[in-house]
């Protein structure tokens, strides 16, 4: 695999679904991937990258952006309170928005900045206990809060359970969207994209299809 064959079957998922190749955004998951393998995706054009860590973010994007202006990182893994001022520094967007304390801490950091990333809310659709993310069941009042501290909510996020068929949670968070009147579907990743795309995704989480296998041992 690699960026050309993610891209091909991208445009297969869309094609197949009835929807227009720029209604779905491919974010590069560049988490702890080795750097010449990032900064060959970036020389290929592609504008879009994921990363779960704000310390490993702060500490090679800077000098990615100064040399590829056109490149845009999202945040897609938890963030803890305590590293939001950093985030909204680093990111252009953040999926991961998941409990009442953060909410406040970006809204305080939005209001002393005069903006703020896009943000999408995760939501735990397998209602897993060890899993980050606002339970169905409170999304409404959750959304209700988060609008009321005026915070940029463009869509919601979710990472189904393992070992399941993903596609009943995505046609979950997709409807789930519509009622709650936000756009953006951030859902589907390497081994179940296509499925998101037919159920509505708008951003899809691709990275060891478009790099290789990540090497952990490495941080």
């Amino acid at each position: 695999m690699g960026l050309s064959d993610i891209q091909a079957r991208v445009a297969q998922a869309v094609a197949a679904a009835g929807r227009a190749l720029d209604d779905v955004q491919l974010i590069a998951v560049s988490k702890v991937q080795p750097n010449e393998r990032v900064e060959t995706v970036l020389t290929a054009g592609h504008a879009l990258f994921g990363e779960n860590y704000v310390q490993e973010t702060q500490g090679k994007w800077p000098a990615w952006r100064e040399r590829f202006p056109q490149a845009r990182v999202h945040m897609i893994g938890p963030l803890q309170t305590n590293k939001a001022k950093l985030a909204v520094e680093l990111f252009d967007a953040i999926h991961t928005l998941d409990r009442p304390s953060l909410a406040r801490k970006l809204a305080n950091l939005a209001q002393a900045r005069g903006d703020c990333p896009k943000l999408f809310v995760q939501v735990n659709t397998g209602q897993e206990p060890q899993k980050a993310g606002v339970l169905p069941g409170d999304l409404t009042g959750f959304m209700a809060d988060v609008r009321q501290m005026d915070l940029p909510v463009i869509g919601l996020m979710c990472i189904p359970p393992e070992g399941e068929d993903a596609g009943p949670h995505f046609t979950q968070l997709a409807a789930m969207a519509a009622q709650e009147g936000v756009p953006a579907l951030s859902m589907g990743m390497s081994s179940d994209f296509e499925a998101a795309i037919a159920a509505g995704a708008t951003h899809i989480r691709v990275g060891s299809a478009i790099f290789g296998a990540r090497e952990y041992a490495a941080r």
